[in-house]
Protein backbone atom coordinates (compact mmCIF):
# COMPACT_ATOMS: atom_id res chain seq x y z
CA UNK A 1 0.00 0.00 0.00
CA UNK A 2 1.03 3.79 -1.04
CA UNK A 3 1.80 5.78 1.78
CA UNK A 4 -0.89 8.35 0.82
CA UNK A 5 -3.15 5.22 0.86
CA UNK A 6 -2.28 4.63 4.67
CA UNK A 7 -2.05 8.41 4.89
CA UNK A 8 -6.29 8.20 4.10
CA UNK A 9 -6.88 5.49 5.60
CA UNK A 10 -5.97 7.16 9.02
CA UNK A 11 -6.86 10.91 8.70
CA UNK A 12 -10.01 10.79 5.93
CA UNK A 13 -12.94 12.53 7.66
CA UNK A 14 -10.60 13.35 10.87
CA UNK A 15 -10.90 16.85 12.26
CA UNK A 16 -6.63 17.94 12.18
CA UNK A 17 -5.29 21.69 12.76
CA UNK A 18 -2.27 22.37 11.51
CA UNK A 19 -0.28 25.38 13.65
CA UNK A 20 1.62 27.75 11.94
CA UNK A 21 1.87 28.54 8.26
CA UNK A 22 5.42 28.36 7.10
CA UNK A 23 6.49 26.11 5.00
CA UNK A 24 6.05 22.94 6.91
CA UNK A 25 3.04 23.90 8.02
CA UNK A 26 1.65 24.59 4.10
CA UNK A 27 3.06 21.10 3.12
CA UNK A 28 1.03 19.42 5.90
CA UNK A 29 -1.89 20.96 4.95
CA UNK A 30 -2.08 20.15 1.32
CA UNK A 31 -0.94 16.69 2.53
CA UNK A 32 -3.77 16.49 4.69
CA UNK A 33 -6.55 18.05 2.74
CA UNK A 34 -5.31 15.53 0.20
CA UNK A 35 -5.77 12.54 1.63
CA UNK A 36 -9.18 13.36 3.36
CA UNK A 37 -8.90 14.94 6.68
CA UNK A 38 -10.61 18.60 7.56
CA UNK A 39 -8.40 20.76 8.16
CA UNK A 40 -7.86 23.93 10.03
CA UNK A 41 -4.77 26.22 9.97
CA UNK A 42 -3.95 28.12 12.49
CA UNK A 43 -1.64 30.94 13.04
CA UNK A 44 -1.18 33.66 15.22
CA UNK A 45 -0.57 36.34 12.01
CA UNK A 46 -3.63 37.33 10.66
CA UNK A 47 -5.16 37.63 6.97
CA UNK A 48 -3.21 40.45 5.47
CA UNK A 49 0.32 38.74 7.09
CA UNK A 50 -0.90 35.32 5.54
CA UNK A 51 -2.21 36.63 1.75
CA UNK A 52 0.05 35.14 0.03
CA UNK A 53 0.47 31.53 1.62
CA UNK A 54 -3.77 31.65 1.88
CA UNK A 55 -3.97 32.26 -2.06
CA UNK A 56 -1.21 29.01 -2.49
CA UNK A 57 -3.91 27.30 -0.81
CA UNK A 58 -6.66 28.31 -2.97
CA UNK A 59 -9.43 25.55 -3.88
CA UNK A 60 -8.05 23.31 -0.68
CA UNK A 61 -11.31 22.60 1.53
CA UNK A 62 -9.48 24.10 4.44
CA UNK A 63 -10.53 26.38 7.53
CA UNK A 64 -8.76 29.33 8.27
CA UNK A 65 -8.19 30.64 12.47
CA UNK A 66 -6.26 33.09 12.52
CA UNK A 67 -4.63 36.45 14.59
CA UNK A 68 -4.30 33.69 17.90
CA UNK A 69 -4.10 30.57 19.15
CA UNK A 70 -7.63 29.50 20.95
CA UNK A 71 -7.19 26.52 23.59
CA UNK A 72 -10.62 25.61 22.18
CA UNK A 73 -9.89 25.08 18.43
CA UNK A 74 -7.07 22.63 19.85
CA UNK A 75 -9.41 20.42 22.47
CA UNK A 76 -12.40 19.76 19.54
CA UNK A 77 -8.94 18.35 17.07
CA UNK A 78 -8.77 14.45 16.70
CA UNK A 79 -5.01 15.71 16.15
CA UNK A 80 -2.79 18.82 16.31
CA UNK A 81 0.05 18.88 14.07
CA UNK A 82 2.41 21.89 15.80
CA UNK A 83 5.34 23.84 13.11
CA UNK A 84 8.72 23.45 14.02
CA UNK A 85 8.53 27.48 14.95
CA UNK A 86 5.88 27.33 17.46
CA UNK A 87 7.20 26.20 20.38
CA UNK A 88 5.04 23.55 22.33
CA UNK A 89 5.24 25.14 25.51
CA UNK A 90 2.95 28.15 24.82
CA UNK A 91 -0.11 28.15 27.15
CA UNK A 92 -2.79 27.37 24.71
CA UNK A 93 -0.97 23.78 22.96
CA UNK A 94 0.47 22.20 26.59
CA UNK A 95 -2.71 22.99 28.17
CA UNK A 96 -4.70 20.91 25.30
CA UNK A 97 -1.64 18.47 25.40
CA UNK A 98 -2.37 18.30 29.39
CA UNK A 99 -5.95 17.40 28.53
CA UNK A 100 -4.88 14.37 26.07
CA UNK A 101 -5.39 15.68 22.93
CA UNK A 102 -3.25 14.03 20.45
CA UNK A 103 -0.11 15.69 19.06
CA UNK A 104 2.17 15.15 16.11
CA UNK A 105 4.36 16.94 13.55
CA UNK A 106 5.16 17.06 9.48
CA UNK A 107 8.34 15.46 10.60
CA UNK A 108 6.64 12.85 12.95
CA UNK A 109 4.25 12.20 10.32
CA UNK A 110 6.95 11.50 7.85
CA UNK A 111 8.98 8.84 9.79
CA UNK A 112 5.46 6.80 10.21
CA UNK A 113 4.77 6.84 6.30
CA UNK A 114 8.59 6.70 4.45
CA UNK A 115 9.40 3.58 3.03
CA UNK A 116 12.72 4.42 2.24
CA UNK A 117 16.03 4.16 4.52
CA UNK A 118 16.28 7.54 6.98
CA UNK A 119 19.35 8.97 7.37
CA UNK A 120 18.82 12.05 9.90
CA UNK A 121 22.07 14.98 10.25
CA UNK A 122 21.76 17.21 13.14
CA UNK A 123 24.44 19.97 14.94
CA UNK A 124 24.58 23.78 15.61
CA UNK A 125 26.57 24.47 12.16
CA UNK A 126 27.41 22.35 9.60
CA UNK A 127 23.92 20.97 8.99
CA UNK A 128 22.72 21.91 5.27
CA UNK A 129 26.47 21.66 3.83
CA UNK A 130 26.77 17.97 5.10
CA UNK A 131 23.84 16.80 3.93
CA UNK A 132 23.45 17.94 0.79
CA UNK A 133 27.35 16.84 0.19
CA UNK A 134 26.20 13.05 2.15
CA UNK A 135 23.33 13.38 -0.35
CA UNK A 136 25.36 13.78 -3.48
CA UNK A 137 28.14 10.76 -2.14
CA UNK A 138 25.03 8.20 -2.36
CA UNK A 139 23.92 9.70 -5.78
CA UNK A 140 27.00 8.97 -6.93
CA UNK A 141 27.40 5.67 -5.84
CA UNK A 142 24.27 4.76 -7.84
CA UNK A 143 22.22 4.81 -5.28
CA UNK A 144 18.76 6.63 -5.40
CA UNK A 145 18.43 9.27 -3.02
CA UNK A 146 15.90 12.08 -1.55
CA UNK A 147 17.64 15.19 0.22
CA UNK A 148 15.33 16.92 2.32
CA UNK A 149 14.08 18.10 6.19
CA UNK A 150 15.23 21.15 7.21
CA UNK A 151 16.23 22.29 3.81
CA UNK A 152 14.77 22.10 -0.01
CA UNK A 153 10.62 20.62 -0.70
CA UNK A 154 9.24 19.23 1.88
CA UNK A 155 9.07 15.42 1.30
CA UNK A 156 5.98 14.76 2.45
CA UNK A 157 4.28 15.36 -0.62
CA UNK A 158 7.03 13.35 -2.58
CA UNK A 159 6.07 9.81 -0.03
CA UNK A 160 4.48 7.57 -2.90
CA UNK A 161 7.77 8.57 -4.95
CA UNK A 162 10.44 7.38 -2.37
CA UNK A 163 10.59 3.42 -2.80
CA UNK A 164 11.99 0.88 -0.23
CA UNK A 165 15.13 1.01 -0.61
CA UNK A 166 15.78 3.87 -1.35
CA UNK A 167 18.18 6.61 1.05
CA UNK A 168 16.40 9.65 2.42
CA UNK A 169 18.90 12.05 3.91
CA UNK A 170 17.39 14.45 6.16
CA UNK A 171 18.51 17.80 7.79
CA UNK A 172 16.90 17.75 11.17
CA UNK A 173 16.71 20.91 13.08
CA UNK A 174 16.44 20.91 17.34
CA UNK A 175 13.05 22.16 16.75
CA UNK A 176 11.91 19.22 14.85
CA UNK A 177 13.93 16.53 17.13
CA UNK A 178 12.29 18.46 20.14
CA UNK A 179 9.06 16.07 20.45
CA UNK A 180 10.05 13.10 18.00
CA UNK A 181 9.04 9.77 18.95
CA UNK A 182 11.30 8.02 16.64
CA UNK A 183 15.15 7.95 15.28
CA UNK A 184 16.52 7.53 11.50
CA UNK A 185 18.62 3.97 11.49
CA UNK A 186 21.54 6.13 10.64
CA UNK A 187 21.38 9.49 12.63
CA UNK A 188 24.57 12.19 13.07
CA UNK A 189 25.33 14.63 15.39
CA UNK A 190 28.00 17.20 14.01
CA UNK A 191 28.26 19.48 16.95
CA UNK A 192 26.40 21.11 19.73
CA UNK A 193 26.96 24.56 20.48
CA UNK A 194 25.14 27.30 21.99
CA UNK A 195 22.00 27.72 20.05
CA UNK A 196 18.36 28.85 19.74
CA UNK A 197 18.58 29.04 23.86
CA UNK A 198 15.76 31.31 22.96
CA UNK A 199 13.54 28.90 22.39
CA UNK A 200 14.96 26.25 24.62
CA UNK A 201 15.91 27.85 27.46
CA UNK A 202 19.26 26.46 28.39
CA UNK A 203 21.90 24.69 27.43
CA UNK A 204 20.37 21.46 28.97
CA UNK A 205 17.12 22.31 26.92
CA UNK A 206 18.75 22.60 23.88
CA UNK A 207 20.83 19.74 24.52
CA UNK A 208 17.93 17.05 24.63
CA UNK A 209 16.68 18.11 22.15
CA UNK A 210 19.37 17.85 19.57
CA UNK A 211 20.30 14.07 21.48
CA UNK A 212 16.74 13.19 20.84
CA UNK A 213 17.98 11.89 17.14
CA UNK A 214 19.79 9.26 19.14
CA UNK A 215 17.21 8.30 21.47
CA UNK A 216 15.31 6.09 19.97
CA UNK A 217 17.42 3.97 18.21
CA UNK A 218 17.28 0.56 18.22
CA UNK A 219 20.34 -2.24 17.90
CA UNK A 220 21.85 -2.46 14.47
CA UNK A 221 21.85 1.22 13.63
CA UNK A 222 24.34 3.56 13.44
CA UNK A 223 25.59 6.72 15.51
CA UNK A 224 27.87 8.88 13.79
CA UNK A 225 29.39 11.97 16.43
CA UNK A 226 32.31 14.23 16.40
CA UNK A 227 35.11 13.02 18.01
CA UNK A 228 36.34 16.47 18.67
CA UNK A 229 33.33 17.83 20.30
CA UNK A 230 33.28 17.49 23.87
CA UNK A 231 29.07 17.74 24.11
CA UNK A 232 28.56 15.23 21.13
CA UNK A 233 30.86 12.98 21.91
CA UNK A 234 29.57 12.30 25.13
CA UNK A 235 26.19 11.54 24.07
CA UNK A 236 24.85 7.82 24.57
CA UNK A 237 24.23 5.65 21.78
CA UNK A 238 22.57 2.48 21.27
CA UNK A 239 25.73 0.56 18.96
CA UNK A 240 29.33 1.90 19.62
CA UNK A 241 29.59 5.21 17.22
CA UNK A 242 31.65 5.99 14.08
CA UNK A 243 33.16 8.97 14.71
CA UNK A 244 35.24 12.10 12.45
CA UNK A 245 38.25 13.95 13.89
CA UNK A 246 40.28 16.75 12.53
CA UNK A 247 42.77 15.76 16.08
CA UNK A 248 43.08 11.94 15.92
CA UNK A 249 42.75 8.61 13.72
CA UNK A 250 39.44 7.24 15.10
CA UNK A 251 37.19 4.40 13.95
CA UNK A 252 35.41 6.60 11.40
CA UNK A 253 36.32 9.44 9.18
CA UNK A 254 39.89 12.10 9.99
CA UNK A 255 42.21 14.07 8.65
CA UNK A 256 45.82 13.10 8.91
CA UNK A 257 48.48 15.74 7.27
CA UNK A 258 47.03 16.65 4.19
CA UNK A 259 44.72 12.84 3.76
CA UNK A 260 41.12 12.54 4.90
CA UNK A 261 40.97 8.61 5.38
CA UNK A 262 38.81 6.28 6.52
CA UNK A 263 38.81 3.53 8.80
CA UNK A 264 36.56 0.83 9.78
CA UNK A 265 37.60 -2.11 11.14
CA UNK A 266 41.11 -1.58 11.12
CA UNK A 267 41.58 -1.14 7.60
CA UNK A 268 42.60 2.21 6.85
CA UNK A 269 41.72 3.91 3.16
CA UNK A 270 42.35 7.46 1.79
CA UNK A 271 39.59 9.03 0.35
CA UNK A 272 41.20 12.13 -1.07
CA UNK A 273 43.11 15.05 -0.19
CA UNK A 274 42.01 17.90 1.70
CA UNK A 275 43.87 20.50 -0.98
CA UNK A 276 40.85 18.33 -3.38
CA UNK A 277 38.19 20.00 -1.10
CA UNK A 278 36.86 23.07 -3.07
CA UNK A 279 35.26 25.27 0.15
CA UNK A 280 36.51 27.69 2.66
CA UNK A 281 37.77 27.24 6.15
CA UNK A 282 38.11 25.09 8.40
CA UNK A 283 34.46 24.08 9.69
CA UNK A 284 33.99 22.97 5.93
CA UNK A 285 36.64 20.40 6.31
CA UNK A 286 34.59 18.98 9.37
CA UNK A 287 31.67 19.00 7.31
CA UNK A 288 33.36 16.98 4.61
CA UNK A 289 34.93 14.66 7.33
CA UNK A 290 31.51 14.03 8.88
CA UNK A 291 29.75 13.41 5.82
CA UNK A 292 32.66 10.50 4.83
CA UNK A 293 31.26 9.33 7.97
CA UNK A 294 28.10 9.09 7.68
CA UNK A 295 28.11 8.07 3.92
CA UNK A 296 30.33 5.26 4.87
CA UNK A 297 27.46 3.82 7.55
CA UNK A 298 25.08 3.63 4.39
CA UNK A 299 27.21 1.58 3.02
CA UNK A 300 29.26 4.10 -0.28
CA UNK A 301 32.12 2.89 -1.56
CA UNK A 302 35.03 5.42 -0.80
CA UNK A 303 36.04 6.06 -4.51
CA UNK A 304 32.50 7.48 -4.75
CA UNK A 305 33.27 10.28 -1.68
CA UNK A 306 36.09 10.80 -3.08
CA UNK A 307 34.69 11.67 -6.50
CA UNK A 308 31.50 13.81 -4.75
CA UNK A 309 33.92 16.09 -2.82
CA UNK A 310 36.00 16.48 -5.83
CA UNK A 311 32.44 17.74 -7.89
CA UNK A 312 31.53 19.33 -4.70
CA UNK A 313 31.44 23.51 -4.57
CA UNK A 314 28.74 24.06 -1.96
CA UNK A 315 25.66 25.49 -0.72
CA UNK A 316 24.31 29.02 -1.57
CA UNK A 317 23.61 31.53 1.50
CA UNK A 318 27.05 29.04 2.53
CA UNK A 319 30.37 31.36 2.06
CA UNK A 320 29.32 31.96 -1.66
CA UNK A 321 30.92 34.38 -3.48
CA UNK A 322 28.61 36.33 -5.22
CA UNK A 323 30.90 38.91 -7.05
CA UNK A 324 34.51 40.54 -7.37
CA UNK A 325 33.93 44.61 -7.77
CA UNK A 326 36.82 46.80 -8.37
CA UNK A 327 39.35 43.66 -6.09
CA UNK A 328 36.80 43.39 -3.72
CA UNK A 329 35.28 39.88 -3.36
CA UNK A 330 31.64 39.69 -1.76
CA UNK A 331 30.71 36.79 0.46
CA UNK A 332 27.58 35.83 1.37
CA UNK A 333 27.12 33.51 4.51
CA UNK A 334 23.29 34.32 5.21
CA UNK A 335 23.33 31.13 6.97
CA UNK A 336 25.88 32.35 9.58
CA UNK A 337 22.85 32.92 12.12
CA UNK A 338 25.06 32.52 15.74
CA UNK A 339 28.25 34.17 16.84
CA UNK A 340 29.89 30.84 16.47
CA UNK A 341 28.80 30.55 12.58
CA UNK A 342 29.85 34.12 11.92
CA UNK A 343 33.22 33.45 13.79
CA UNK A 344 34.22 30.33 11.97
CA UNK A 345 33.27 32.60 8.66
CA UNK A 346 35.91 35.24 9.46
CA UNK A 347 38.62 32.65 10.19
CA UNK A 348 38.44 31.26 6.57
CA UNK A 349 39.56 34.02 5.06
CA UNK A 350 43.51 35.83 5.60
CA UNK A 351 42.59 39.17 3.52
CA UNK A 352 41.40 42.58 5.40
CA UNK A 353 37.25 41.50 6.01
CA UNK A 354 34.86 44.70 6.22
CA UNK A 355 32.07 42.77 7.98
CA UNK A 356 27.80 42.96 7.53
CA UNK A 357 26.54 41.67 11.12
CA UNK A 358 23.09 41.85 12.51
CA UNK A 359 19.63 40.65 12.58
CA UNK A 360 17.36 39.43 15.89
CA UNK A 361 19.54 38.58 18.73
CA UNK A 362 19.23 34.50 19.56
CA UNK A 363 20.68 34.82 23.31
CA UNK A 364 23.95 33.70 22.31
CA UNK A 365 27.01 34.66 24.53
CA UNK A 366 28.99 37.37 22.45
CA UNK A 367 31.87 38.29 23.89
CA UNK A 368 34.22 35.74 22.02
CA UNK A 369 32.99 37.21 18.57
CA UNK A 370 33.72 40.43 19.71
CA UNK A 371 37.37 39.41 19.97
CA UNK A 372 36.98 38.27 16.97
CA UNK A 373 35.78 41.01 15.20
CA UNK A 374 38.16 43.42 16.95
CA UNK A 375 41.29 40.70 15.77
CA UNK A 376 40.19 40.38 12.18
CA UNK A 377 37.85 42.72 11.08
CA UNK A 378 38.94 46.06 8.99
CA UNK A 379 35.27 47.70 9.45
CA UNK A 380 31.96 46.66 10.85
CA UNK A 381 28.75 47.42 9.52
CA UNK A 382 25.46 46.63 11.51
CA UNK A 383 22.30 46.37 10.48
CA UNK A 384 19.29 45.33 12.72
CA UNK A 385 17.75 44.41 16.01
CA UNK A 386 21.12 43.00 17.50
CA UNK A 387 23.31 45.89 16.26
CA UNK A 388 23.49 47.75 20.09
CA UNK A 389 24.29 44.29 21.35
CA UNK A 390 27.42 43.55 18.68
CA UNK A 391 28.62 47.16 19.39
CA UNK A 392 28.50 46.64 22.97
CA UNK A 393 30.04 42.80 22.67
CA UNK A 394 33.29 44.68 20.47
CA UNK A 395 33.54 48.06 22.62
CA UNK A 396 34.20 45.52 25.11
CA UNK A 397 36.64 43.01 23.87
CA UNK A 398 40.12 43.00 24.76
CA UNK A 399 42.60 42.52 22.49
CA UNK A 400 43.52 45.23 18.98
CA UNK A 401 41.67 48.48 18.96
CA UNK A 402 37.93 48.41 17.60
CA UNK A 403 37.60 48.91 13.83
CA UNK A 404 35.21 51.85 12.69
CA UNK A 405 31.29 50.84 13.47
CA UNK A 406 28.80 51.83 10.66
CA UNK A 407 25.25 51.52 11.25
CA UNK A 408 22.89 51.28 7.84
CA UNK A 409 18.75 50.88 7.70
CA UNK A 410 18.79 48.51 4.88
CA UNK A 411 20.67 45.68 3.47
CA UNK A 412 21.23 48.15 0.23
CA UNK A 413 22.82 50.87 2.40
CA UNK A 414 24.74 47.95 4.70
CA UNK A 415 26.27 46.92 1.08
CA UNK A 416 27.19 50.65 0.15
CA UNK A 417 29.31 51.70 3.50
CA UNK A 418 30.88 48.18 3.40
CA UNK A 419 32.01 49.10 -0.49
CA UNK A 420 33.57 52.66 0.96
CA UNK A 421 35.21 50.88 3.27
CA UNK A 422 36.58 48.43 1.55
CA UNK A 423 39.74 48.57 -0.86
CA UNK A 424 41.23 46.20 -3.37
CA UNK A 425 42.30 42.49 -1.93
CA UNK A 426 40.05 42.84 0.80
CA UNK A 427 36.59 41.02 1.59
CA UNK A 428 32.75 42.23 2.04
CA UNK A 429 31.43 39.10 4.27
CA UNK A 430 27.71 38.65 4.89
CA UNK A 431 27.84 36.57 8.51
CA UNK A 432 25.16 38.09 10.19
CA UNK A 433 25.25 36.33 13.49
CA UNK A 434 21.85 36.70 14.25
CA UNK A 435 18.81 35.20 12.83
CA UNK A 436 17.03 37.38 9.98
CA UNK A 437 13.39 37.67 10.70
CA UNK A 438 13.63 40.89 12.20
CA UNK A 439 14.03 42.34 8.44
CA UNK A 440 13.44 39.26 6.24
CA UNK A 441 11.71 36.15 5.83
CA UNK A 442 14.67 34.04 6.61
CA UNK A 443 18.26 33.42 5.77
CA UNK A 444 17.53 32.72 2.63
CA UNK A 445 15.53 35.95 1.31
CA UNK A 446 18.38 37.93 3.40
CA UNK A 447 20.81 36.24 1.64
CA UNK A 448 19.03 36.84 -1.58
CA UNK A 449 19.15 40.66 -0.95
CA UNK A 450 22.50 41.03 -0.18
CA UNK A 451 23.11 39.34 -3.67
CA UNK A 452 20.69 41.93 -5.45
CA UNK A 453 22.58 44.50 -3.51
CA UNK A 454 25.98 43.51 -4.58
CA UNK A 455 24.88 42.60 -8.09
CA UNK A 456 23.52 46.11 -8.03
CA UNK A 457 27.14 47.81 -7.10
CA UNK A 458 28.79 45.94 -9.75
CA UNK A 459 26.41 47.25 -12.45
CA UNK A 460 27.16 50.59 -11.76
CA UNK A 461 31.06 49.70 -11.33
CA UNK A 462 30.66 48.47 -15.22
CA UNK A 463 30.48 45.26 -13.80
CA UNK A 464 33.51 43.72 -15.67
CA UNK A 465 34.76 41.45 -12.67
CA UNK A 466 31.99 39.26 -12.18
CA UNK A 467 32.98 35.78 -11.40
Amino acid sequence: MKPTEKARERFAGKRVTVVGLAREGVSLVRFLAGVGARVTANDRADRDALARTISSLDGLPVEFVLGGHPMELYLDSDCVFVSPGVPLQMEALARARGQGVPFSSETQLFFELCRGRLVGITGSSGKTTTTTLVGEMIRTAGYRVHVGGNIGVPLLERLDEILPGDWVVLEMSSFQLEALPYSPSVAAVLNITPNHLDRHGDMEGYIAAKSNILRHQKPGDRAILNADDAVAAALPTVEPPVWFSMARAVEGSYLEGNRILLRREGTETTICLAEEVRLRGRHNLYNVLAACAIASATGVPVEAMGMAIAAFRGVPHRLELVAEVEGVAYYNDSIATAPERSIASLRSFDQPIVLIAGGRDKHLPMEEWGREIRERVKALVLLGEASDLIERAVLGAPGRPAPPIMRAVSMQEAVDLASEAAAPGDVVLLAPGGISFDMFRDFEERGERFRECVRLLEQRSGGKERK
